[in-house]
């Protein structure tokens, strides 16, 4: 399969090319109303066209469970059942696009916000949220669902990506590896390492960056004054890509033109999703302390959800019966994951230490042996194991 870009290269207008929109791609706006069926993506680009109406309807049925997810979790939180939570309220689009694009044999590399994206590649709720009560460092394997573990330190799984999807290319796979990250991480220089290696060694990632506007209370107008965070990609000779992250018909097109060009051996590629974090960063967080309640308000007529069903709504193609059915089959999976996170568990707080090393150094064997011998003395007659 040719790409646009192969012959605009040759042609020696590879600067245009990997610049990205001079505006987000969009295909339904926040009315509801679809544009003519495609969305220019500059001169040297291709277009890009709506989805099929069946794509279109999964993908409303997947935003509507994300949405319940979201709105549950916050209840668990509330509930003393989960220590923290970073809802992504808002932004399901992104997440909902990423793991959608992808085969069962592609990897995807979430965030710590991106609950939705990994429960879409099939992981039980269980195993999504363990972590996040805090109960066990991770909860699933990372080779059943090829999906990495999310962490809180910002972009270290841009590295851990680029390096699956080098080794995929080694072994001459079709493997194509989509990596997400917010705003915030680009600042790291973790973002800066996987973005200069994927593109020397032409592997088949692609970084889709969660523009939600603020890396916790840092607007991003203090991160960069890059014109946009898709335009790095040209300093590193990839293509940059703006989409709005709140369509998700654009999402669809904009990242599926991404993954197909990376698996047909086109390289990486670096989408900014323009979205926005409509409730605080986590449950520990106080948002109001540097945004206004204005601003907020200015991002609700623009929610993913209201704008696909308005649109599939308008044009026929959603009934109350379907609408009905996405939400039964939605409250099903926060049913598991209420059930799944009222059960007691009891850690072991030795096991932080069996874990880290295949055989201890001697100051981990030693800090375990100080928090056995304060544990015995707590609770006498415990067992304290060596790790």
């Amino acid at each position: 399969m040719q790409y646009p870009g192969n012959a605009v290269l040759a042609a020696g207008h590879q600067g245009q090319y990997l610049l990205p929109s001079s505006t987000p791609v969009q295909l339904i706006a926040p009315d509801g109303t679809a544009n003519t069926g495609t969305a220019s993506a500059g001169k040297y680009k291709e277009n890009y066209e709506l989805p099929d109406v069946s794509t279109l309807l999964e993908g409303y049925g997947q935003l509507m469970l994300g949405r319940r997810i979201n709105e549950q979790a916050g209840a668990l939180v509330r509930q003393g059942r989960m220590a923290v939570y970073p809802s992504s309220f808002g932004q399901e689009a992104c997440q909902v696009a990423a793991y959608t694009s992808l085969r069962r044999s592609d990897w995807l590399f979430a965030t710590y916000r991106d609950t939705v994206a990994i429960l879409g590649r099939g992981v039980a709720p269980m195993e999504v949220f363990e972590s996040l009560r805090g109960d066990w460092h991770s909860g699933f394997d990372p080779h059943q669902y090829n999906t990495g573990l999310p962490a809180t330190p910002l972009s270290t799984q841009l590295l851990h990506a680029v390096g699956v999807a080098h080794a995929a290319k080694l072994r001459g796979e079709d493997t194509v590896v989509l990596a997400m990250c917010g705003d915030g991480a680009t600042s790291e220089g973790d973002f800066h390492e996987a973005l200069n290696f994927a593109a020397v060694f032409h592997v088949p990632v692609v970084f889709l960056i969660q523009n939600n506007q603020y890396a916790i209370s840092v607007p991003l107008i203090h991160q960069s004054v890059a014109p946009s965070l898709a335009h790095k990609a040209i300093g590193y000779g990839m293509p940059g890509e703006r989409v709005d992250g709140n369509d998700l018909a654009a999402l669809l097109a904009v990242l599926g033109s991404a993954v197909a060009r990376a698996r047909n051996g086109g390289g990486p590629a670096l989408v900014e999703a323009h979205t926005y974090r409509m409730e605080a960063h986590t449950n520990a967080d106080d948002s109001t302390r540097y945004r206004s309640a204005e601003e907020v308000a200015q991002w609700v007529p623009k929610d993913p959800l209201v704008r696909l069903k308005k649109y599939l709504h308008d044009a026929g193609h959603l009934s109350a019966v379907e609408t009905d059915g996405f939400a039964v089959a939605a409250e099903q999976v926060a049913k598991a994951l209420r059930d799944s996170l009222n059960t007691s568990t009891s850690p072991d707080p030795l096991d932080m230490f069996r874990f880290v090393y295949s055989e201890p150094t001697p100051q981990l064997q030693e800090q375990s042996r100080m928090l056995a011998a304060e544990l015995a003395a707590a609770h006498p007659g415990t067992q304290g194991a060596q790790p």
